[in-house]
């Protein structure tokens, strides 16, 4: 029986190793320290992108929550009253909708002021923005350089 218990025990160690091995304790601490709104609205996002992305990096860049794939892909952020959530290269995606969101809004982000999950588009239409992404950076698409005016 013992060794049953262990092997078992032994197994499941693996198995959350395996599924917290892409995962960055400072996005954890990220997610702890955000606002109590905001919590349940990170922790959405995160569990969609590593659905949608098993191979998905997360990491801290510019002090939000960053998920990388084959290169930059995804970010979420946190604020006083909001949160927001961009794309990388969202000005390639075929879904101009995000750039004019993110520009009607006076919040960074694809998916404008997000104060409750009820703001967030559905889980299909996110999984299919992150897997968009995902191809982008599959395809090594690179964004257009920007054009430095000088004055």
């Amino acid at each position: 029986m013992f060794i049953t218990v262990f092997n078992f025990y032994k197994q499941l160690k693996t198995l959350w190793e395996i599924k917290m091995a892409n995962k960055d304790p400072r996005v954890d601490l990220y997610i702890y320290n955000a606002a109590d709104f905001a919590r349940p609205i990170l922790l959405h996002l995160r569990e969609l992108i590593h659905a949608a992305c098993p191979d998905v990096q997360e990491t801290i860049k510019w002090s939000f929550a960053s998920f990388d794939y084959k290169g930059p892909m995804c970010s979420m952020a946190s604020f006083k009253q909001h949160c927001a959530f961009g794309f990388w290269k969202a000005s390639l995606m075929k879904d101009k909708k995000l750039i004019a969101n993110a520009e009607s809004e006076s919040a960074m982000g694809h998916y404008g002021k997000i104060t409750s999950l009820k703001d967030l588009p559905s889980d299909k239409k996110i999984i299919a923005h992150i897997k968009e992404a995902m191809k982008l950076n599959e395809k090594g698409v690179k964004l257009p350089s920007k054009k430095i005016k000088v004055v």
